[in-house]
C-alpha cells in the first residue's frame, strides 16, 4: 500500500511498503491530498478512492474510541 504521508514543495512524501519515498509532486494524479491511498501501475499513480474512504474511516474510528476512553 502506498499513502501521501505529507507534501513538502514540490515534492510528495509517499509512505510504502518498504518505506518512505520522495517524488515529485506532478507525479500524482491532481487533487492527490495527504492521506490518500495510491495504486501503482507501469510507474503511474492513480489515487483508490474506496481504500483511501475506508482508512479515513477507520482512523475516525480510532480516535472516536480514544477520545471516549480519555473522557472516562
Amino acid at each position: 500500500m502506498t499513502i501521501i504521508d505529507r507534501f513538502e514543495g514540490e515534492y510528495a512524501v509517499l509512505e510504502t511498503d518498504s518505506g518512505m519515498k520522495t517524488v515529485p509532486r506532478d507525479m500524482l494524479p491532481d487533487g492527490a491530498c495527504e492521506g490518500d491511498v495510491l495504486e501503482v501501475t507501469d510507474g503511474a499513480y492513480t489515487i483508490n478512492k474506496k481504500a483511501a474512504e475506508k482508512r479515513r474511516r477507520e482512523i475516525r474510528e480510532k480516535l472516536r474510541k480514544l477520545q471516549h476512553n480519555k473522557e472516562n
